[in-house]
């Protein structure tokens, strides 16, 4: 009973940790989804005309919109509507774009009424995110009326949560199934005839299938095909549209989906080689030829299923797309052989068997160049997304990306000391074999006697060490075969008889042969469960595994995340149009203490100016002196100045109405935004000041 327990208790020491720090990367990487932001826009409107919140005299002619990145753009993707929610525009979008910009116009009916129209757009930026929004402007006045629009985030709700979900077992199915075979290929090639290194690679294949799948069907949806603009997007059962599908087949996203599948197709056809063919070949140039075969096939298949995602995200625009795309290619696979291989080795040092120190040194070469890679197409990335060091450290993007790269240098660290272990990790293999050598010759028990009885021992152990092998594999404990044998035995004797004594013979050599063979791999677990050097080796390997599931989900956050640099330019635009923005419609009311220095020069100007927007104003001036009293000026002017459009200034006159009061009747503001209004004052001959301050005008 002694001996069953004691692989039972290596394996529950073995299981449990495993599981808790299973947990634990559960959490983990829940924590990252759960706190991740929502996808921000990748391209931004910088710029509209009229402008949001504008007021203009005549109704224009259209309405154009302005992009910071390229976009994609249908018939409907742009919406005007009067304040009765009728549509104003003609429905048909022109594509403006030129130096000036990425610029898109629709135009307007003719004869449109006063009131506050509302503009809702809805587009899909050049890295395949649909981004969307609303505005207002006004002909003639503002109106209490106007036509409401969702302004619901795009891509949310049950459809967006979806398609995020299938971006990270996407990400993640890629990183198992690329780096999995490039562990087994470049540093244990033995690994292919392994039963769980097998299943982590064919599972990588199958959820990076699934979830592919899984996006092209929810694209539609997701980007709101058929949907107004300014609405959070399609509901689920546009998935199984088909005319939303072939729509999403005619886009750049739709195609590097496609063409996914396609390549995944292709790598099912390599995994079925490598873990078939390849297994069987024996060590020689035969075998030589088909690996370097299958290193070239699976590295020009993991390159083209690495490049639909450049081609449709964030390679794919901005700035230098050809050479980024490329490097970004490189970047995905350098991180699939690290964390990839990584998730492999965590496989074979809990469920595989002893893997040679060898093998683990060739991966940890293999990660080194991995890293180095990583960094340096990283680095290059970095520049080209953020382009700051204020975005750096003041966009979203940028924090993430420090995030990172904290994380990065953990997992080096990490990888330090499993390079140290590695180091350490003895020459356990012929001590093993010598004494399981001793073991078999020494005996558990007799093997019976003539050429039957050795016969059926030799057929007996090969197919118990099969069976125990996969029960090891499964961390079952089976040490008690040899009890089982023996109350066989004792059975089958009492029966008696010449001829059961020959079927005895046989049936007690293949139990004691798999009670033998189930003792020597119960003995191998339990030396290599306590062997403190590979549980260090497992232990460092577990701890980088629980980064590198973190890691993991930064960079898929940082894939539908908006660039700092992008983000910056967004909110340089936004900031310039929020400073020329007019203030809400309603008189504009002024005072502007003055002092010209002479007897009874102090006093107060009140200016206002009615109704305060673009057009026709009615300006009043009031004059009152230190104590309160309407003070009598000889001289009082006006002016207005918008700096930013290099008007004015405009000069006023006001004509003398009473004592301390003047006023202008029609007065002319030609457009809003932010004018500087000058008074000047005169209480003497010589006596005289200017006081000026800023004030919006709709």
């Amino acid at each position: 009973m002694t001996t069953t327990a004691a692989p039972e208790t290596a394996a529950g020491r073995t299981t449990a940790p495993l599981v808790r720090v299973l947990l634990v990367l559960a959490a983990l990487f829940g924590t990252v989804l759960t706190t991740a932001a929502p996808a921000s826009a990748h391209a931004a409107l910088t710029a509209s005309d009229p402008k949001d919140g504008a007021v203009v005299a005549v109704a224009p002619k259209e309405v154009t919109l302005t992009f910071s990145e390229q976009v994609a753009m249908g018939d409907d993707s742009i919406r005007v509507l009067e304040p009765s929610g009728k549509r104003a525009d003609t429905g048909a979008v022109q594509d403006r774009s030129g130096g000036s910009g990425i610029r898109h116009a629709i135009g307007l009916h003719s004869g449109l009424p006063d009131g506050t129209y509302t503009v809702a757009w809805r587009v899909v930026s050049a890295d395949s995110h649909p981004i969307s929004g609303a505005f207002t402007f006004s002909i003639g006045a503002p109106s209490e009326q106007r036509a409401e629009v969702p302004r619901q985030e795009t891509g949310g709700g049950l459809v967006g949560a979806l398609y995020g979900i299938a971006r990270y077992v996407s990400y993640g199915g890629f990183v198992l199934l690329a780096g999995g075979a490039a562990f087994i290929l470049a540093c244990w090639p033995r690994g292919a005839a392994v039963r769980p290194l097998q299943k982590l690679v064919v599972r990588g294949w199958v959820a990076l299938t699934g979830a592919t799948l899984v996006q092209l069907l929810l694209r539609g949806p997701y980007t709101g095909v058929g949907a107004e603009p300014g609405a959070s997007g399609g509901s689920l059962a546009d998935a199984f549209d088909l005319g939303v599908l072939g729509t999403v087949l005619e886009t750049k996203t739709g195609t590097a989906l496609v063409s996914r599948l396609l390549l995944l197709g292709a790598a099912a056809l390599f995994v079925a080689v490598l873990f078939g063919a390849y297994t069987r070949r024996e060590e020689g140039d035969e075998r030589k030829d088909l690996t370097f075969g299958l290193a070239v096939g699976g590295t020009v298949v993991a390159a083209g299923i690495a490049a639909t995602w450049a081609l449709s995200e964030h390679a794919s625009t901005g700035i230098q797309p050809g050479l980024a795309m490329p490097v970004d290619v490189l970047h995905l696979l350098a991180m699939a052989a690290w964390l990839g291989g990584l998730a492999a080795l965590l496989v074979v040092l809990f469920r595989g068997p002893s893997i040679e120190r060898a093998a683990v040194r060739r991966f940890s070469a293999l990660a080194f160049g991995s890293v180095l890679t990583l960094a340096a197409t990283g680095l290059y990335q970095s520049w080209r997304q953020v382009g700051s060091w204020s975005a750096l450290t003041g966009t979203a993007y940028g924090r993430l990306l420090l995030l990172k790269v904290a994380l990065v240098a953990v997992l080096v660290g990490l990888a330090w000391f499993s390079r140290r272990w590695t180091g350490r990790l003895g020459e356990t293999t012929a001590m093993d074999k010598t004494e399981e050598t001793e073991t078999e010759e020494t005996g558990i028990g007799e093997t019976g006697t003539g050429a039957a009885g050795t016969g059926a021992a030799e057929a007996g152990e090969t197919e118990a060490r099969e069976t125990v092998a996969r029960k090891a594999v499964a961390g079952e404990a089976v040490v008690g075969e040899a009890e089982n044998a023996a109350e066989a035995e004792a059975e089958q004797a009492r029966a008696g008889g010449t001829e059961a004594g020959t079927v005895l013979s046989d049936e007690r050599s293949r139990q004691l042969a798999r009670q033998r063979a189930a003792v020597a791999t119960a003995r191998d677990r339990r030396q290599r469960d306590g062997d403190p050097v590979r549980s260090g080796l497992r232990r460092s390997v577990l701890a980088e595994a629980a980064v590198a599931v973190v890691l993991l989900a930064v960079t898929t956050v940082l894939t539908t995340t908006e660039p700092g640099r992008t983000e910056e330019e967004a909110g340089r635009a936004q900031a310039g149009a929020a400073q020329a923005a007019p203030a809400p419609s309603g008189p504009v009311e002024l005072k502007l203490p003055f002092d010209t220095g002479g007897v009874n020069g102090k006093g107060t100007v009140r200016l206002t100016l009615d109704p305060g927007r673009s057009g026709s104003n009615a300006l009043h001036v009031f004059a009152d002196g230190d104590d309160g009293r309407p003070l009598d000026l000889p001289e009082l002017k006006v002016s207005f100045t918008l700096r930013d459009k290099q008007i004015g200034p405009l000069p006023v006159v006001p004509d003398r109405i009473a004592t301390g009061h003047w006023s202008a009747e029609s007065l002319q503001i030609p457009m809003p935004g932010e004018w500087t209004v000058q008074v000047t004052v005169r209480t003497s001959d010589i006596d005289q000041t200017t006081i000026d301050k800023n004030v919006k005008i709709g």
